[in-house]
């Protein structure tokens, strides 16, 4: 089920105040593991957070990027580093499909983990650039029909969250168009941006700043509309009323982290989201609703995630790359 948001932050904040006078963080630095190439949502997001935290906790923070398999070798990273609170990884939706995609991960998404808070989620929204014909959902799916396999759509990568609600899509709708997967929401809103290919879907953060000017938005993923983009219809409100979904961003630390520190580090990032500042930068200039989940919450979540979209890749015999 999804968590409520306004409830989920309350809560969040509700848990006991970390004094900013604590003794200095155990090792005294931390990394935040962005398992993507700078540019896209994850490091967006991972940047936009590094200053609270610092702030907060007293200790230099540093996001390091570390990308490949779909966000699966810089996690792969935190999963075998030792539970002293000095690593952390900042996840994105693949995280909830990446086991179900790669054998041979070398880790496993829930029990070599400490969740620690669903940050924030996001609809993703389905664009075409500014030459592109089309200025619907309608028109795009009839090109489909009309000329199978030649219009093609880009996301972060195979397995992604983007990429299985396109298939949904796609088999919804009785069409078959191009999958083109990037190594990242940079590398992928570039080439949206130069018109390299005919679609692009994936979170308004993901997509760097290119919607409403080089690319044009049809639809957006979400259950309902958001209140970012009231007037830009659903996927499901155009005839396809299976397929919504949304794009999420989470923070992990390794398995058997202390409940101490883990509650210091929960604190120190829910204080941070009620900054402001930070809240307009999220909600206001990257189209994120902010969550603010607590541990046990996002644990549920990520559970329910797996659960969902492990069935649409064995349903649709989706391979990694």
């Amino acid at each position: 089920m999804p968590i409520t948001r306004r409830a989920a932050l309350a809560a969040a904040i509700a848990a006991p105040a970390i004094a900013h006078a604590q003794a200095p963080w155990p090792g005294g630095s931390i990394r935040i593991m962005v398992p993507f190439p700078p540019g896209g949502s994850v490091d967006t997001i991972a940047r936009l957070l590094l200053p609270g935290l610092q702030q907060r906790l007293g200790v230099p923070v540093v996001v390091e990027n570390r990308s490949g398999a779909s966000g699966a070798v810089g996690t792969a990273v935190v999963a075998r580093d030792r539970p002293d609170g000095n690593s952390w990884v900042l996840v994105f939706d693949t995280h909830a499909v990446n086991g179900a995609l790669q054998p041979q991960l070398g880790y496993d998404g829930r029990r070599d983990f400490t969740p620690v808070m669903l940050v924030a989620t996001s609809p993703m929204l389905l664009c075409t650039p500014n030459a592109k014909p089309w200025r619907t959902l309608a028109e795009v799916i009839a090109a489909a029909r009309a000329q199978p396999d030649t219009i093609t759509y880009g996301t972060v990568g195979n397995g992604s969250l983007s990429h299985l609600t396109m298939t949904l899509l796609s088999r919804e709708a009785g069409v078959s168009m191009v999958h083109v997967p990037y190594r990242g929401g940079g590398p992928m809103s570039t080439a949206a941006a130069a018109g390299e290919i005919d679609l692009v879907i994936a979170s308004r953060v993901g997509l760097g700043g290119q919607v409403g000017n080089t690319i044009r938005p049809l639809a957006q993923s979400g259950h309902r509309r958001s209140s970012a983009l009231p007037d830009l219809p659903t996927i499901a409100e155009q005839g396809f009323p299976h397929v919504a979904a949304e794009a999420f961003w989470g923070m992990l630390g390794p398995a058997r982290i202390p409940d101490a520190i883990l509650a210091r580090f929960h604190a120190a990032l829910a204080e941070s989201l009620t900054d402001p500042t930070l809240r307009q930068r999220l909600i206001e200039g990257q189209g994120v609703d902010i969550v603010g989940s607590t541990p046990e919450a996002f644990g549920r979540f990520l559970d329910e995630q797996m659960a969902t979209w492990l069935r649409v890749v064995r349903e649709n015999n989706i391979r990694a790359e």
